[in-house]
């Protein structure tokens, strides 16, 4: 085998490819793994917290053994890397927290080990806002991750060190998890492709907890059909360990997008693949609130879905501004008892020096949290308080089923949903470091459909100022995965902005 030859040009080829040359015996999956670890090695996107060549390689070898004797699955041997709140045994995990450095895990997240036992490479842990609490990564406590787009840029978040790792082409794919927006966002500020599933897809077993009756994980790639791939190796029930689990059996997502690629170029292709197909524009999304350039490159990508046979039609979703303070009572106090764990006795940083119990709770937990998670931890202890309770967290959770109602009333118009993902490209690192509510605004458009556990992922779309890119959000109904992913399949291979890269990932 003629490592020379195919070495050149392996980071520029997503999971599907990458797959058909390993099962096709063009490359070997330790070749493939050494790549993308030399590229690793050399990043300066601050994209990774944790790497083992040794642990990496050894499972790359464990790949190529399984290859060789013949065994072909859709993932075997294709190298990613986890978001640093899933828990692995070969890799310290941190949740991007001093509250965590250099803890090990036992045991390996069911996301993880799942996509383990299909056959992937893992390369490391990624960068995140700590315990995921975040809009652009740099609520890290080691580092900001940056944009490979604009290094002056944050990558958005908790994601982010997924989102730059991949738009940089230092891997394939990722795992993420998304709150509030922390897949679709940070995917859309770096030209990538993610997609949240509906809430208990995916196990959420062996993931740092934010807020239990949102985080959910989901893929982070190139396109719709590596997505595709990723997710239907990630999903599926986990009863036995995670009580909000479904109870659904995992789903083949990429066939059907394999079989349309194949046929585009056959004589079957079809001119318009998506007559039928409905799609809601909320007013709501299409305000003054979002940037004109962000509108335009929305804009476009709605037109080629016009092209391809979809039809538009304005919906209304009522209650879209609500979702944000709804989200920062619901979140934070989910958060609050999560994060009580943390206290230098059971879990996590213990202080040096202390004087009784209560000393060492105060100084263990303010040592070991960064300002964003204490923020959301007072505000969480604040609104589920004596007094408080009825009046923010129980009226919180009335509205949030508000909010899916009208989701629900919203689809009896339309088969999906789509409108932009933020309301702007990514910003400069720092611009709003000081301003936490202007970082809370940035989720606007994701906030919402999360509150309601719905699908939703982002698609690149285009390009807007300073060059940076743009991402196109498309939400679906309960269970609906399939249906999106096909959508965003069909426009990707009508359009080219997912495998557009900036200059330095070449």
């Amino acid at each position: 085998m003629n490592a020379m030859s195919t070495n050149l040009d392996l980071h520029d080829l997503g999971v599907f490819d990458l797959a058909a040359k390993l099962a096709a015996g063009q490359v070997s999956s330790v070749e493939v793994t050494q790549h993308f670890l030399n590229r690793v090695k050399s990043e300066q996107l601050g994209a990774f917290l944790a790497t083992d060549a040794d642990v990496s390689l050894a499972q790359a070898k464990a790949a190529d053994v399984r290859l060789a004797a013949g065994e072909r699955t859709p993932l075997l041997g294709v190298p990613l890397a986890h978001k640093d709140v899933f828990v692995t045994r070969d890799f310290a995990t941190t949740a991007g927290s001093n509250m965590l450095a250099n803890y090990r895990s036992p045991f390996d997240a069911t996301v993880v080990s799942k996509l383990a036992q299909a056959g992937m490479v893992s390369l490391g842990k990624l960068n995140c806002d700590e315990f995921a609490m975040g809009s652009g990564n740099e609520n890290s406590a080691y580092f900001p991750a940056k944009n490979p787009w604009d290094t002056s840029r944050i990558p958005g978040g908790s994601s982010g060190g997924s989102a730059a790792a991949v738009a940089a082409r230092l891997i394939p794919a990722a795992t993420g998890t998304d709150t509030g927006g922390s897949i679709r966002q940070p995917a859309s500020l770096t030209g990538i492709t993610g997609i949240k599933p509906t809430y208990g897809r995916c196990s959420r077993y062996g993931m740092v907890a934010f807020a239990s009756s949102l985080d959910q994980a989901g893929p982070m790639a190139r396109s719709a059909l590596d997505c595709a791939l990723l997710l239907s190796a990630m999903a599926g029930p986990d009863l036995d360990r995670d009580s909000t689990s479904l109870d659904m059996p995992a789903v083949d997502y990429a066939t059907d997008l394999i079989a349309a690629s194949l046929s585009r170029h056959g004589d079957s292709a079809q001119k318009h693949p998506l007559k039928g197909l409905k799609i809601g524009l909320p007013k709501q999304f299409f305000g003054a609130g979002c940037a004109p350039d962000v509108l335009l490159a929305v804009r476009s990508a709605l037109a080629e879905y016009e092209k391809l046979g979809a039809m538009l039609v304005e919906v209304d979703l009522p209650l879209t501004e609500l979702s944000i303070p709804v989200y920062y009572v619901i979140a934070p106090a989910e958060a609050s008892s999560n994060l009580s764990r943390f206290d230098g006795v059971r879990y996590g940083h213990r202080a040096a020096n202390y004087t009784d119990l209560t000393d060492m709770y105060k100084k263990s937990r303010s040592e070991g949290f960064g300002d964003e998670a204490t923020r959301r931890i007072m505000i969480g202890a604040y609104v589920l308080s004596h007094g408080y309770y009825d009046a923010y967290y129980l009226k919180a959770q009335k509205i949030r089923r508000l909010i899916a109602q009208d989701f629900q009333k919203a689809f009896t118009q339309c088969d999906i949903i789509a409108g932009p993902v933020s309301p702007t490209v990514a910003w400069k690192i720092g611009d709003k470091k000081a301003d936490p509510v202007a970082n809370y605004l940035a989720d606007i458009y994701t906030l919402s459909s999360s509150l309601a556990g719905l699908p939703g992922m982002s698609v690149p779309a285009g390009f807007g100022e300073g060059g940076m890119p743009v991402g196109l959000q498309l939400i679906g109904n309960y269970f609906k995965e399939a249906q999106l992913l096909g959508a965003a399949h069909q426009f990707q291979m009508a359009t080219d902005w997912h495998l557009r890269k900036p200059e330095g990932s070449v």
